[in-house]
């Protein structure tokens, strides 16, 4: 599988290294080798509820070195780039401005540290709201947004975010459409 060496991510799909080594002439679109994550909002499936609803799944916040950070349950968040549900399957690429790299990787720091401390609510405080947490600490204005919170960053990320793989759109939109294909088939019986 995928073997994980600095500066690489191990929020990595397999036969897809994030490093922060993007030249210009590294071909960074989809289904490419490299995926550049840093200064990302990143999104995998949930298994079971992204299959009925897909514009539901779980969140991640990308340092300035790509490695992924979520909130994975209650009292633990994890940063070592590894997302709970497996690897991000889309990525929304966060303009940082004025922000700096620095100011950035401390707000992600710091939503860390206080995201360490809460129980996880999967309808109230959950990884949207660690996410928003860390891009309000900042003070990023990205997208028509300054005030970020759980439902924003959902239909920002199913209506903005690009899919890392053709794989990811099947894993995303497959199993509903099957479903209703299976319905539709049972109902012309």
């Amino acid at each position: 599988m995928t073997q994980f060496a600095a500066p690489v991510c191990a929020a990595t799909i397999t036969n897809l290294a994030v490093t922060m080594d993007i030249g210009p002439d590294t071909d960074t679109s989809m289904d490419s080798h490299v995926q550049d994550l840093s200064f990302s909002i990143v999104w995998s499936p949930l298994p079971f509820v992204t299959w009925l609803l897909p514009f539901i799944g779980h969140l991640g916040i990308c340092n300035s070195r790509g490695i992924a950070s979520d909130f994975r349950g209650s009292y633990f968040v994890g940063s070592d780039g590894r997302m709970a549900f497996g690897a991000p399957t889309r990525a929304l690429k966060v303009g940082v401005g004025e922000v700096g790299a620095e100011q950035w990787d401390a707000a992600i720091q710091q939503a860390n540290t206080v995201y360490n401390q809460r129980i996880h609510n999967i309808c109230c405080d959950n990884c949207h709201s660690h996410v928003a947490c860390a891009l309000n600490g900042m003070h990023v204005r990205a997208f028509g947004i300054e005030k970020w919170n759980m439902v924003k960053l959902c239909f920002l990320m199913f209506f903005r975010s690009r899919f890392l793989s053709r794989w990811a759109i099947l894993s995303q939109f497959g199993p509903l459409f099957l479903l209703i294909l299976i319905i539709t088939l049972v109902k012309m019986l």
